[in-house]
């Protein structure tokens, strides 16, 4: 594979450590330099994630009881501040898992969005407590239990209920005539149609690969291979029965936090972290390269500013956590 640098236009490391982004630092630190995390330099970058810049600030709007907003609309939010988008962006900006405030808003999320008899999230509590049975989705509970795992939930019977909702009722079909039917199958179309929900499949393989390799059952495994083998055959952004097509233009439009979006620097970023080098990726790889600018950085071409609980950064400016990305992709496939 070579140099991963070789393919780089210009050395963006120290723009990325600088202290200003606690968040960035800290994991330029462990991931592009490999400097151990019990190392004085990145234990201060970690503690300065919960101190200064955005972390805090939004950690400051959040209720004594664990949410932001409305605790009814933890999802169903006419902008993304309630409390599960607001997770999401928190454990992105690598909040930290032992926090006591994170760990509440956990806590409210698998209280009020759990569906305590299936084990998958929804978007809106039941009558009786918990979430509603009847409105689970996919990307959503992905995106939960990638939270919970991040935030030191792996070992809460709550958090396995979740993973085995994945293992058992995600898809990974390619346009069929004849879907699944039953629960939870029925009445979201949008979730559960013909065509496996690409966004239900990124988000579900992001939370098995939060799960420690030596802690993955046989289900899991294969439930991971499922999904990877899925992306690897739409070449991470194309239509599988048409390759010269791609699924989603906003596929190849870089950005971050992802809520429930995904792109091509999300999906490469997964992959690559579960070890794959397929041939099949190659051109996801190409595309990002040809992103950088002469520095040998990316800009942040989808945001959510002016959505959720705080801006991160601006769009169509260079951006350091795009290119944070980009690197340790490049650094995973390339080296």
């Amino acid at each position: 594979m070579g140099n991963w640098k070789s393919l780089l236009k210009g050395d963006p490391v120290d723009w990325l450590l600088e202290e200003k982004n606690p968040s960035v630092r800290y994991y330029t630190l462990l991931d592009i330099l490999d400097i151990p995390e019990n190392n004085p330099t990145v234990c201060n970058a970690k503690n300065k994630i919960m101190e200064s810049g955005i972390v805090p600030k939004i950690m400051s709007k959040q209720n004594p009881e664990g949410y932001w907003g409305d605790p009814k609309k933890f999802y169903l939010t006419a902008k993304y501040t309630g409390t599960a988008w607001t997770l999401i962006v928190l454990v992105s900006l690598g909040a930290h898992a032992e926090d006591r405030r994170i760990r509440k808003a956990c806590e409210f999320i698998l209280a009020n969005s759990q569906d305590r008899q299936g084990g998958g999230f929804a978007i809106r509590s039941a009558d009786h407590g918990g979430g509603d049975h009847g409105a689970i989705e996919p990307c959503h509970t992905g995106n939960m239990v990638w939270c919970l795992i991040k935030c030191g939930f792996l070992d809460d019977d709550r958090t396995k209920h979740g993973i085995d909702w994945i293992v058992k009722y995600q898809r990974f079909d390619d346009g069929i005539e004849n879907p699944p039917t039953g629960w939870p199958y029925d009445g979201w179309d949008m979730c559960w149609g013909n065509h496996t929900c690409s966004m239900g499949v990124v988000k579900a393989l992001k939370a098995l690969a939060e799960i420690p390799p030596d802690r993955r059952s046989k289900a899991i495994i294969d439930k991971i291979g499922e999904a990877s083998e899925y992306l690897l055959k739409h070449h991470i952004y194309k239509r599988s029965h048409d390759l010269a097509q791609i699924s989603r233009p906003e596929y190849l439009q870089f950005g971050f936090p992802w809520l429930w979006n995904i792109d091509v620097i999300e999906i490469l970023d997964i992959l690559t972290r579960l070890g794959y080098k397929d041939k099949r990726m190659q051109e996801a790889i190409d595309l990002v390269i040809s992103k950088q600018d002469d520095l040998g950085r990316w800009k942040l071409e989808n945001t959510w500013n002016g959505r959720t609980q705080s801006a991160i950064e601006q769009k169509d400016k260079t951006s350091k956590w795009v290119t944070l990305h980009a690197l340790r992709i490049l650094k995973r496939f390339c080296s």
